[in-house]
């Protein structure tokens, strides 16, 4: 399988967390505390210490901030203080508290047709449809892909039971608008497991996209350093001196070159947020209607009416990046065996690039 995307491990060492989504903050001076975090163990739960938990379920969370938390009592279990060193069992009361912005992690089993590709005891393989958020976040508490896998992993009897899947299943992610293989742990050494593959970077991921302009170089490697805008801190950008950010690298070739758009396959050698849309407009040719990084514009071609309604004809059918996570591989963390897994490129996306290889062979109109 092939995986195609802006997909990023899970671990927190790969992940750059939002300003305001960080559980603890550096500062001393604090307002009384709020309730960032509450939730019932499962009858599921194996033991662990809670620092580890924790740090496993919210995203950007040190061990040692999460420590630093317990020692100041934000920290209850059965509303009791308790040490860093204290293992959880089922059915235990968590309660975490925070002086700043409060951002619900609490998941919500809720009915989703899942496209599931492939599933045993340790893993599920997902393929995404377009549109569909992974996982709840700020304006985003219901109707994500997490909340669909809550209540398919819960059983028949109680689908609605609040269970304990924490970010922890979610060994990488892709974007809201893009398309494709998603991987998801079952289990806590599943986990642990794939987790290590994307930070060794032994993972095959391989996306299609469809950028602007004519690629010059049939192949070619992309790298500069990734990290949150300087201004705007909810896009990403790259750096290639490296003074911000995180390496990153991305390899690219052109499968199909339609003068004004061009088929690209790309493969991530590193994992970090909008990777491939950022290094494609690094070189100068974003992603095909990115409306995040200026894709959603004319960027190659003429003024002609005829053109500009062909082109905003294609960015009504595909009403966002033409990105999708199209394979996937990786070792199973159980058996050790091969695994590899492909999936087809939507209708969208596949509608507007056919429409692209008859616009430049001349079978059809501008407006078709």
């Amino acid at each position: 399988m092939s995986n195609y995307e802006d997909n990023e491990p899970t671990n927190a060492e790969d992940w750059e967390a939002e300003d305001d989504a960080e559980l603890l903050a550096e500062d001393e001076e604090q307002s009384p505390p709020t309730v960032q975090l509450q939730l019932t163990l499962s009858g599921r739960q194996e033991p662990m210490r809670i620092d580890k938990y924790l740090m496993n379920r919210i995203e950007g969370a040190t061990r040692n901030k999460i420590q630093q938390a317990i020692e100041k009592g934000w920290v209850l279990v059965n509303g009791k203080e308790v040490k860093s060193n204290h293992k959880i069992k089922p059915f235990e009361e968590i309660i975490v508290y925070d002086h700043r912005k409060t951002i619900p992690t609490d998941i919500i089993p809720e009915p989703m047709d899942l496209n599931i590709g492939y599933e045993d005891e340790a893993l599920l393989v997902i393929n995404k449809a377009p549109g569909i958020v992974v996982h709840p976040g700020s304006g985003n508490y219901s109707g994500t892909l997490v909340n669909g896998i809550a209540w398919y992993l819960n059983p028949e009897e109680d689908k609605s039971r609040v269970i304990d899947l924490p970010r922890v299943g979610l060994v990488h992610r892709i974007d809201k608008d893009t398309s494709g293989l998603l991987l998801i742990a079952k289990t806590e050494q599943a986990m642990a497991h794939l987790a290590k593959q994307f930070k060794d970077h032994t993972v095959h991921r391989r996306y299609i996209a469809l950028v602007w302009g004519n690629m010059e170089e049939d192949e070619g490697m992309i790298e500069a350093h990734i990290g949150r805008n300087l201004r705007f801190r909810k896009k990403m950008d790259a750096f290639p001196d490296g003074d911000h950010g995180k390496p990153a690298i991305t390899h690219f070739k052109v499968l199909e070159r339609f003068h004004y758009v061009s088929l690209l396959e790309f493969r991530l050698e590193t994992g970090r947020t909008h990777q491939i849309r950022v290094h494609s407009r690094l070189i100068g040719h974003p992603l095909f209607n990115d409306s995040t990084y200026g894709g959603d514009r004319i960027v190659k071609g003429t003024v002609h009416a005829k053109y500009k309604q062909f082109v905003e004809n294609n960015f009504k059918i595909l009403p966002r990046q033409a990105l999708h996570a199209k394979e996937l591989g990786f070792v199973h963390p159980i058996s050790g065996e091969e695994m590899k897994f492909d999936s087809n490129i939507p209708q969208d996306m596949s509608e507007v690039i056919e429409r692209w290889r008859r616009y430049v062979s001349g079978t059809n109109t501008p407006l078709d």
